[in-house]
């Protein structure tokens, strides 16, 4: 139910805010919540707090939260956004379906954000180097880095192994078969 309501409040705002891109608004079902519903199976229910890099139109942070709420997993999403048309946006998801999160309204390149011991998720939101980069330099005790990779992520994992020690976990996306998802537990700079 509470898909169907976020699906209708996207159409509505997408509209005026261009959330998500014209050719994939027919898509929303399989191109964003099911890809963003991928991510519960990377949840375990020791992580109590996630936070959704660049959240935008609220995938996969605002999707994710749905699921707990119906899984009754205790996770509290936080969606860190730096556009304020999109930070209306997903307040106003947030309080129509009632969630368990928050948004932040900040860029999370400024130098003085710093996280403490969450679980990250990154869909759509910078290039794996610039991630990897961001986490170590601002959440040193990260419990896991949940990141999609599209066409170019094989090169972008190699790209990265060059600079990077990444211990991670990979899973190919159910909903592309040019993506996949890692799961970084571990990330030490060479």
């Amino acid at each position: 139910r509470s898909l169907e309501e976020y699906e209708k409040l996207l159409i509505k705002f997408n509209k005026k805010l261009n959330l998500v891109g014209k050719s994939t608004i027919n898509e929303i079902w399989h191109r964003h919540f099911l890809d963003s519903f991928q991510l519960i199976d990377f949840i375990d229910k020791n992580d109590k707090m996630l936070v959704d890099l660049g959240s935008g139109a609220g995938f996969p942070g605002i999707v994710l939260s749905i699921i707990a709420e119906e899984r009754k997993i205790p996770l509290k999403i936080k969606l860190i956004e730096k556009s304020p048309k999109k930070i209306n946006f997903l307040k106003e998801i947030i309080s129509q379906l009632k969630l368990n999160a928050d948004v932040i309204n900040k860029n999370v390149f400024d130098k003085e954000f710093k996280f403490i011991n969450d679980v990250f998720a990154a869909r759509a939101f910078k290039p794996l180097p610039k991630i990897l980069e961001l986490i170590h330099s601002k959440a040193k005790n990260f419990k896991k880095i949940i990141i999609f990779l599209g066409k170019s992520g094989h090169k972008e994992l190699l790209q990265a192994s060059k600079e990077w020690d990444i211990k991670y976990k990979q899973r190919m996306s159910i909903t592309s078969n040019d993506s996949f998802i890692i799961e970084i537990n571990k990330l030490k700079k060479k």
